[in-house]
């Protein structure tokens, strides 16, 4: 799976890419990127069917391992434009992206 930068993955949510945020409802509801969907790994299996294959989906978490264990599955699941943010959200707010409702 390809790794992202934050900067990276904010130019291509720009162009239309889906930023998918599976960390739990408390942990986005604390900070998340702008624009990111959330879908919980915990019930990832059972949502990920909503997005749809031909798109290129972005996965962030906390710092990338969840994301990225997402990704795998979405990979395995016959998606094939699939990244992780390197970093996850720790990176995307050390960088000073835009975060919650924010524009």
């Amino acid at each position: 799976m390809n790794e992202v930068s934050p900067k990276e993955a904010q130019s291509r949510m720009q162009q239309g890419a889906i930023l998918v945020d599976v960390r739990e409802p408390n942990e986005y509801q604390e900070v998340h990127a702008t624009g990111a969907q959330l879908m919980p790994l915990s019930e990832f299996e059972s949502s990920y069917g909503t997005l749809p294959k031909d798109a290129e989906i972005v996965m962030i978490c906390r710092s990338g391992a969840r994301s990225e264990r997402a990704g795998q599955m979405l990979l395995g699941s016959g998606y094939t434009n699939v990244s992780n943010l390197t970093g996850g959200t720790l990176a995307w707010v050390q960088d000073g992206l835009p975060t919650g409702d924010d524009k």
